[in-house]
Protein backbone atom coordinates (compact mmCIF):
# COMPACT_ATOMS: atom_id res chain seq x y z
CA UNK A 1 0.00 0.00 0.00
CA UNK A 2 3.59 2.62 0.53
CA UNK A 3 4.98 1.19 -2.53
CA UNK A 4 3.35 3.63 -5.08
CA UNK A 5 3.49 4.66 -8.30
CA UNK A 6 3.93 8.15 -6.77
CA UNK A 7 6.26 6.84 -4.34
CA UNK A 8 8.86 4.87 -6.90
CA UNK A 9 9.26 8.10 -8.72
CA UNK A 10 9.74 10.57 -5.85
CA UNK A 11 12.94 8.41 -4.94
CA UNK A 12 13.64 8.51 -8.61
CA UNK A 13 13.50 12.28 -8.92
CA UNK A 14 15.07 12.61 -5.60
CA UNK A 15 18.41 10.59 -7.14
CA UNK A 16 18.22 12.11 -10.20
CA UNK A 17 16.60 9.42 -12.30
CA UNK A 18 19.49 7.31 -11.18
CA UNK A 19 17.69 3.73 -11.16
CA UNK A 20 20.10 1.68 -8.61
CA UNK A 21 20.66 4.56 -6.33
CA UNK A 22 16.89 4.94 -6.10
CA UNK A 23 16.38 1.01 -5.38
CA UNK A 24 19.55 1.53 -2.89
CA UNK A 25 17.59 4.45 -1.35
CA UNK A 26 14.07 2.73 -1.49
CA UNK A 27 15.10 -0.49 0.21
CA UNK A 28 16.91 1.35 2.90
CA UNK A 29 13.54 3.35 3.79
CA UNK A 30 11.73 0.40 3.34
CA UNK A 31 14.26 -1.18 6.34
CA UNK A 32 14.17 1.72 8.10
CA UNK A 33 10.08 2.07 8.80
CA UNK A 34 9.60 -1.42 9.78
CA UNK A 35 13.25 -1.02 12.35
CA UNK A 36 11.38 2.29 13.77
CA UNK A 37 7.97 0.76 13.74
CA UNK A 38 6.47 3.89 11.52
CA UNK A 39 2.95 2.00 11.48
CA UNK A 40 3.33 0.83 15.11
CA UNK A 41 3.64 4.44 16.07
CA UNK A 42 0.20 5.37 18.00
CA UNK A 43 -1.67 8.21 19.15
CA UNK A 44 -1.81 6.90 22.66
CA UNK A 45 2.26 6.96 22.62
CA UNK A 46 2.47 10.16 21.08
CA UNK A 47 -0.04 11.75 22.83
CA UNK A 48 2.23 13.62 25.86
CA UNK A 49 4.41 15.10 23.48
CA UNK A 50 1.62 17.11 21.99
CA UNK A 51 -0.13 18.33 24.99
CA UNK A 52 0.46 21.66 24.38
CA UNK A 53 -0.07 21.62 20.78
CA UNK A 54 3.64 22.03 19.95
CA UNK A 55 2.53 20.26 16.39
CA UNK A 56 -0.32 21.26 14.41
CA UNK A 57 -1.69 20.03 11.54
CA UNK A 58 -4.11 23.15 10.31
CA UNK A 59 -5.26 24.63 6.75
CA UNK A 60 -3.76 24.61 3.10
CA UNK A 61 -1.13 26.97 1.63
CA UNK A 62 -1.51 28.69 -1.89
CA UNK A 63 -0.85 25.61 -3.99
CA UNK A 64 -3.35 22.98 -2.05
CA UNK A 65 -0.24 21.73 0.66
CA UNK A 66 -1.58 20.46 3.99
CA UNK A 67 0.42 22.68 6.50
CA UNK A 68 2.38 20.91 9.56
CA UNK A 69 3.56 23.67 12.27
CA UNK A 70 6.08 23.31 14.89
CA UNK A 71 5.76 25.54 17.26
CA UNK A 72 9.18 24.63 19.20
CA UNK A 73 7.99 27.37 22.29
CA UNK A 74 5.82 25.30 23.23
CA UNK A 75 7.86 22.73 24.22
CA UNK A 76 7.16 20.80 26.81
CA UNK A 77 9.20 17.69 27.57
CA UNK A 78 12.79 16.59 27.47
CA UNK A 79 14.49 14.95 24.84
CA UNK A 80 14.14 11.25 24.17
CA UNK A 81 13.67 9.45 21.00
CA UNK A 82 9.80 9.92 21.32
CA UNK A 83 10.35 13.83 20.34
CA UNK A 84 11.66 12.03 16.62
CA UNK A 85 8.82 9.96 17.03
CA UNK A 86 6.50 12.72 17.20
CA UNK A 87 7.60 14.46 14.32
CA UNK A 88 7.40 11.19 12.02
CA UNK A 89 4.20 10.08 13.43
CA UNK A 90 2.83 14.16 12.13
CA UNK A 91 4.23 13.57 8.93
CA UNK A 92 2.80 10.35 8.47
CA UNK A 93 -0.83 12.24 9.41
CA UNK A 94 -0.41 14.90 7.51
CA UNK A 95 0.42 13.14 4.42
CA UNK A 96 -2.91 10.96 4.88
CA UNK A 97 -4.53 14.56 4.71
CA UNK A 98 -3.22 15.33 1.37
CA UNK A 99 -5.96 15.67 -1.29
CA UNK A 100 -5.99 13.87 -5.14
CA UNK A 101 -3.14 15.03 -6.76
CA UNK A 102 -0.82 16.70 -3.97
CA UNK A 103 2.15 15.18 -2.49
CA UNK A 104 3.74 17.87 -0.97
CA UNK A 105 3.72 19.60 2.99
CA UNK A 106 4.31 23.16 3.88
CA UNK A 107 6.22 23.33 6.74
CA UNK A 108 5.47 26.13 9.09
CA UNK A 109 8.23 26.59 11.88
CA UNK A 110 7.30 29.37 14.48
CA UNK A 111 9.78 30.17 17.23
CA UNK A 112 7.84 33.09 18.48
CA UNK A 113 7.69 32.78 22.64
CA UNK A 114 11.56 30.53 22.51
CA UNK A 115 13.93 31.44 24.86
CA UNK A 116 17.57 30.66 25.10
CA UNK A 117 16.68 29.03 28.58
CA UNK A 118 14.03 26.68 26.62
CA UNK A 119 16.11 23.21 26.00
CA UNK A 120 15.92 23.06 21.92
CA UNK A 121 16.79 20.49 19.55
CA UNK A 122 21.04 19.98 19.41
CA UNK A 123 22.66 19.44 16.48
CA UNK A 124 22.71 15.72 16.89
CA UNK A 125 18.99 15.59 16.96
CA UNK A 126 19.19 18.14 13.91
CA UNK A 127 20.92 16.23 12.03
CA UNK A 128 19.06 13.16 12.99
CA UNK A 129 15.60 14.56 12.09
CA UNK A 130 17.27 16.11 8.56
CA UNK A 131 18.43 12.15 7.92
CA UNK A 132 14.90 11.56 8.55
CA UNK A 133 13.33 13.84 6.11
CA UNK A 134 15.64 14.15 3.58
CA UNK A 135 16.46 10.49 3.01
CA UNK A 136 13.14 8.84 4.05
CA UNK A 137 10.32 11.40 3.14
CA UNK A 138 12.19 12.46 -0.10
CA UNK A 139 10.05 15.19 -2.52
CA UNK A 140 7.78 15.50 0.42
CA UNK A 141 8.69 19.19 1.05
CA UNK A 142 7.03 21.94 -0.90
CA UNK A 143 8.08 24.29 1.32
CA UNK A 144 9.39 25.49 4.76
CA UNK A 145 8.87 28.98 6.19
CA UNK A 146 10.45 29.56 9.33
CA UNK A 147 9.12 32.51 11.39
CA UNK A 148 10.39 34.76 14.73
CA UNK A 149 13.94 33.72 14.45
CA UNK A 150 15.88 34.47 17.60
CA UNK A 151 19.93 34.86 17.61
CA UNK A 152 20.36 31.49 19.11
CA UNK A 153 18.08 29.74 16.70
CA UNK A 154 19.76 31.49 13.85
CA UNK A 155 22.96 30.29 14.98
CA UNK A 156 21.76 26.37 14.99
CA UNK A 157 20.45 26.71 11.36
CA UNK A 158 23.86 28.16 10.11
CA UNK A 159 25.52 25.12 11.61
CA UNK A 160 22.95 22.88 10.61
CA UNK A 161 22.99 24.09 6.63
CA UNK A 162 25.38 22.24 5.40
CA UNK A 163 23.86 18.93 6.19
CA UNK A 164 20.56 20.10 4.58
CA UNK A 165 20.34 19.12 1.15
CA UNK A 166 21.22 21.30 -2.12
CA UNK A 167 17.68 20.81 -3.60
CA UNK A 168 15.77 21.45 -0.13
CA UNK A 169 17.83 24.87 0.81
CA UNK A 170 15.76 26.82 -1.83
CA UNK A 171 12.74 25.70 -0.12
CA UNK A 172 13.62 27.38 3.10
CA UNK A 173 12.09 30.77 3.66
CA UNK A 174 13.37 32.84 6.52
CA UNK A 175 11.18 35.35 8.47
CA UNK A 176 8.58 35.58 5.09
CA UNK A 177 5.33 37.40 4.52
CA UNK A 178 3.00 34.88 5.75
CA UNK A 179 0.05 35.64 4.62
CA UNK A 180 1.82 35.34 1.12
CA UNK A 181 2.30 31.56 1.35
CA UNK A 182 -0.94 31.03 3.15
CA UNK A 183 -4.21 32.52 2.28
CA UNK A 184 -5.25 34.17 5.88
CA UNK A 185 -8.21 32.43 5.54
CA UNK A 186 -6.06 29.16 6.40
CA UNK A 187 -3.88 30.25 8.76
CA UNK A 188 -3.79 30.80 12.68
CA UNK A 189 -3.79 34.25 13.74
CA UNK A 190 -0.86 33.91 15.95
CA UNK A 191 1.35 34.45 12.77
CA UNK A 192 -0.81 36.74 10.84
CA UNK A 193 -3.76 34.87 9.96
CA UNK A 194 -7.68 35.40 9.82
CA UNK A 195 -8.52 32.27 11.95
CA UNK A 196 -8.53 32.59 16.00
CA UNK A 197 -7.14 29.49 17.06
CA UNK A 198 -6.91 27.96 20.43
CA UNK A 199 -5.39 24.13 20.65
CA UNK A 200 -6.78 22.31 23.25
CA UNK A 201 -5.24 18.48 23.55
CA UNK A 202 -8.47 16.75 24.57
CA UNK A 203 -10.20 18.21 21.40
CA UNK A 204 -7.78 18.48 18.75
CA UNK A 205 -5.73 15.18 19.56
CA UNK A 206 -8.65 12.62 19.15
CA UNK A 207 -10.34 14.70 16.24
CA UNK A 208 -7.17 14.78 13.66
CA UNK A 209 -6.75 10.70 14.72
CA UNK A 210 -10.10 10.08 13.95
CA UNK A 211 -10.22 11.77 10.43
CA UNK A 212 -6.79 10.35 9.78
CA UNK A 213 -8.16 6.46 10.71
CA UNK A 214 -11.08 7.59 8.42
CA UNK A 215 -8.94 8.32 5.48
CA UNK A 216 -6.76 5.71 6.19
CA UNK A 217 -9.15 3.01 6.10
CA UNK A 218 -10.62 4.39 2.41
CA UNK A 219 -7.45 4.69 1.33
CA UNK A 220 -6.60 0.94 2.35
CA UNK A 221 -10.10 -0.24 0.76
CA UNK A 222 -8.86 1.22 -2.17
CA UNK A 223 -5.86 -0.27 -2.53
CA UNK A 224 -7.89 -3.96 -1.78
CA UNK A 225 -9.86 -3.55 -4.18
CA UNK A 226 -7.92 -2.39 -6.90
CA UNK A 227 -6.40 -5.69 -6.32
CA UNK A 228 -3.24 -4.60 -3.51
CA UNK A 229 -1.44 -3.74 -6.20
CA UNK A 230 2.38 -2.33 -5.75
CA UNK A 231 2.80 0.72 -8.44
CA UNK A 232 -1.16 1.84 -7.46
CA UNK A 233 -1.63 5.91 -8.65
CA UNK A 234 -1.82 7.70 -4.78
CA UNK A 235 -4.53 10.20 -6.92
CA UNK A 236 -6.59 6.61 -6.88
CA UNK A 237 -6.20 5.65 -3.53
CA UNK A 238 -7.26 9.10 -2.02
CA UNK A 239 -10.25 9.05 -4.24
CA UNK A 240 -9.68 10.70 -7.30
CA UNK A 241 -9.60 10.22 -10.32
CA UNK A 242 -7.16 9.05 -13.10
CA UNK A 243 -5.42 11.76 -15.50
CA UNK A 244 -2.95 12.53 -17.72
CA UNK A 245 0.01 9.72 -17.11
CA UNK A 246 -1.67 8.22 -14.50
CA UNK A 247 -4.19 6.30 -16.28
CA UNK A 248 -0.71 4.35 -18.15
CA UNK A 249 -0.30 2.54 -14.56
CA UNK A 250 -3.78 0.85 -14.81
Amino acid sequence: MWLTRDCLLRYLRATKWNQAEASKRLLATISWRREYGVEGLTPEHISPENETGKQLIFGYDNDARPCLYLNPGRQNTSYSPRQNQHLVFMLERVIELMPPGQENLALLINYKDTSSGKKGPGLSQGKEVLNILQNHYPERLGRCLISDLPWFITTFYKLITPFIDPVTRPKLKFNPILPEHVPASQLVATVGGDVEFEYAHDVYWPALNRLCEERREAYRRRWEDGGKRVGESERVLRGGELKGQDSNCR
